[in-house]
């Protein structure tokens, strides 16, 4: 019988809104059982604080640099993923002893994947020091050294859950829509494809934030009362992203939002929900069948206005559409849960990337291990 890890996940991603904190247990490969979950969301001023670290970031030149604010940033983001942490074990009465290893995403301030360049900032050391739970983190640098994009990861985690569906209509494709968002095409024989496939949220989020002093578009009532301009979402739909034949990963400062003059509050909302559904069925093109079952995950699904326009490309499609709790998961969670998933493969010493995922040129494992303070590249690598 394989052994059977618990583990605990910890997300914080390009939308930057929080810490995702999640427990699962798995033996890394088909058996998983989703736990609880928890969401701390970060505060204004620290939101800010992120924003200027991005653009800090944009002077790293060797991954291991940290100008400016980002030394003061990563110790205070590090801090900020051990509250989280304690308070979900005390929240969930879960004894540090219990949890075998957690795994840490830390918060992306640069992705270059054309320069095999991509930084995390989070001091893993550190935070294993803080909960006193070995932690496997960087997750990516690895993909990137045998030739990857260095993203998405989730797609491994993705495969395991489709297999747990309720009788699907396959090809299954989960769309994550974050800042960025990404998909994970699996068929019915458990081959795997997956890359980002657009903006998600950030556009959205940048415009609402900008013209409306509100850092996200809720419901998505502000598209709500505006209309498609055909126009700009051209604009963006008719990037060399959507017709290149090589897939790659997104920094979230590849798309840039609307200028101020084009388009009033709601229109500029409602044109850019339109490119994050759009944008998906335009990536979905370059996969070898378009799938008949999307299962929709991340903070986009919360926004009705991008599911109103997803659920028509679909149809058009002859496809069905499902949020991630319609099919028996959390969405919100799932990120956190697939890092926890990761850092038990990571300790196993199995692949986190694959070609059909990253591009990286055979499967490899990943990630740095820190046991308490000692630190080691993970075994099998």
């Amino acid at each position: 019988m394989a052994e059977i890890f618990t583990a605990i996940g910890l997300m914080s991603g390009t939308s930057m809104d929080g810490i995702d904190v999640a427990m699962l247990e798995t033996d890394g490969e088909g058996m998983v059982v989703r736990r609880q979950n928890l969401s701390a969301p970060y505060d204004p001023a620290f939101r800010d604080r992120l924003k200027q670290g991005l653009e800090d970031a944009k002077a790293i030149r060797d991954r291991s640099e940290r100008p400016a604010s980002l030394a003061g940033l990563e110790r205070d983001l590090t801090l900020r993923h051990s509250d989280a942490a304690k308070a979900f074990l005390e929240k969930n009465n879960v004894l540090r002893e219990k949890v075998d290893v957690v795994g840490f995403h830390g918060q992306t301030v640069l992705h270059r994947p054309d320069a095999a360049l991509t930084v995390q900032i989070g001091d893993g050391a550190r935070l294993s020091r803080e909960i006193g739970i070995p932690v496997v983190y960087d997750m990516r640098a690895n993909d990137m050294a045998h030739g990857g994009q260095g993203a998405p990861l989730v797609p491994v985690y993705h495969a395991a859950l489709a297999r747990n569906l309720d009788n699907p209509r396959w090809p299954v494709c989960f769309v994550n829509i974050g800042g960025i968002s990404n998909l994970t095409w699996v068929g019915a024989d458990g081959a795997i494809v997956a890359f980002d496939s657009g903006p998600g949220n950030t556009l959205i989020d940048q415009w609402v934030e900008a013209h409306a002093g509100i850092p996200f578009d809720q419901g998505g009532r502000i598209a709500s009362e505006g209309r498609v301009l055909p126009a700009l979402a051209d604009r963006y739909l008719s990037s060399p992203f959507f017709t290149d034949q090589k897939r790659r990963s997104l920094d979230r400062n590849d798309f840039l939002p609307p200028e101020g003059g084009d388009a009033e509050l709601s229109d500029g909302a409602r044109t850019l929900a339109y490119v994050t559904a759009a944008a998906i069925f335009k990536s979905a093109g370059h996969l070898e069948a378009m799938p008949k079952t999307f299962v929709i995950c991340g903070g986009g699904r919360h926004n009705d206005t991008v599911m109103k326009d997803l659920k028509a490309l679909a149809g058009r499609n002859d496809a069905a559409l499902l949020t991630a709790e319609q099919a028996g998961f959390d969405g919100d969670a799932m990120e956190a849960e697939a890092w926890a998933y990761l850092a038990v493969r990571s300790l196993k010493g199995l692949p986190l990337t694959f070609p059909g995922t990253t591009g990286v040129k055979e499967p490899v494992s990943g990630g740095v291990f820190a046991d308490v303070g000692a630190i080691r590249t993970c075994p099998r690598h």
